[in-house]
């Protein structure tokens, strides 16, 4: 019984002995010693030149919106010739008020008119005959004077009732509603049938049928903005435009505390309408920044981040700050220095820490190829 039991503790030997030997043949095992867990491309960041933008949103709006409202008093409409949405030239007739009670008025003005002329006609034969007479003296000088008078204010009764004539004429024009210049019709209050007043809106037309956008900046952006910028805005419908800022507002809303940026529209706005909604970019210019591959920036979290290679193939991750993005490449703000080594991409799969086996990137590549296998 003993002579097993020592056999037993001799075979225990034996096995640790060998376990030995296998842990000193996986020196990595028990060592701690590291192993590149990836193969990544490195590179440096770049200095760019970007456009500065802002951002704006706003509304699409009539350039000029004429009202266009009747000038006669009292008138029936009898005919509205056009419909919201119709394109009109200037002149053309938009309504045709009731006419017959001015076409009375302007014969009998004219009638009134024919009857100062005959009157002025003998009057002046009576004053040239007082003249002869009086030369002659057969006329007093009173009686000379009487004749004079009477051809004055016959001349001065053709010019009143010449004058009337005008009036009703003028009047009656009224009763065509024109439109004051080339535009869209974009309201219409006018009916057959109803009785309009003077001073009563009739329609509404945007002139030359050109629209603008309102954007709203903040007061910090608005000596920013330069008169003539170009503008790209995205309106609701999907229409892209192309505009240049016309004019930054004089005064900022004491409310919101934003200002109005005017940008003039291409008269072609194709489904971009008066009253919608958009957005925008107001260029600012160019200005140099330090940039990153798109494909190098993590986000966790709600941070940004990049991955650094040391001169230990150990990988530093980075909270950097991101700006503007132009292609594939990507502003960085802070966080980052110009020397850094950036990985390309597959930042995903490292932590901090991490040891990579690294493959350097020409810097001339905008798109730098990066493996991110095990």
């Amino acid at each position: 019984m003993k002579k097993n039991g020592v056999g037993m503790w001799a075979g225990l030997g034996l096995w640790a002995a060998a376990v030995g030997m296998v842990c000193a043949a996986e020196p990595g095992k028990s060592t701690g010693a590291s192993k590149p867990t990836l193969t990544v491309t490195v590179t440096p960041p770049q200095t760019a030149s970007l456009a500065q933008k802002i951002n704006a949103n706003g509304s699409l709006a009539a350039w000029q919106e004429a009202i266009v409202g009747a000038e006669a008093n009292g008138l029936k409409i009898t005919e509205v010739r056009v419909n919201v949405g119709d394109r009109v030239q200037r002149g053309d007739v938009l309504a045709v008020l009731q006419s017959d009670t001015l076409r009375a008025e302007l014969a009998q003005a004219e009638g009134l008119l024919a009857e100062a002329t005959a009157s002025a006609q003998e009057a002046k034969v009576q004053a040239d005959r007082a003249r002869s007479l009086q030369q002659q003296g057969f006329f007093s000088n009173a009686q000379l004077s009487q004749a004079l008078a009477a051809e004055a204010s016959s001349v001065a009764r053709v010019q009143s009732a010449r004058a009337m004539v005008q009036l009703q004429n003028v009047r009656l024009s009224q009763t065509q509603v024109r439109a004051p210049d080339a535009g869209v019709i974009s309201a219409r209050q006018a009916t057959v049938g109803s009785v309009v007043g003077a001073g009563t809106e009739l329609f509404r037309l945007i002139r030359q049928g050109r629209i603008e956008w309102r954007a709203e900046v903040t007061a910090a952006e608005i000596g920013r903005i330069q008169v003539g910028a170009p503008v790209q805005i995205k309106a609701a419908s999907g229409q892209q435009l192309q505009g240049k800022v016309r004019m930054v507002a004089p005064s900022v809303d004491a409310q919101t505390r934003n200002a109005l940026v005017y940008v003039d529209l291409p008269a072609q706005t194709g489904s971009a309408r008066a009253g919608m909604y958009a957005q925008g970019e107001i260029a600012l210019g160019q200005s140099q920044a330090l940039t990153v591959p798109q494909s190098a920036v993590v986000v966790r979290d709600g941070f940004s981040y990049v991955y650094t290679v040391g001169a230990d193939q150990k990988v530093s991750q980075l909270k950097v700050q991101t700006g503007r993005q132009s292609g594939d490449r990507v502003e960085v703000t802070s966080g980052l220095k110009a020397d850094a080594r950036v990985v390309a991409s597959g930042g995903a799969f490292l932590n901090h820490g991490d040891t990579v086996r690294v493959v350097d990137a020409p810097v001339s590549l905008t798109a730098p190829a990066v493996s991110a296998t095990k």
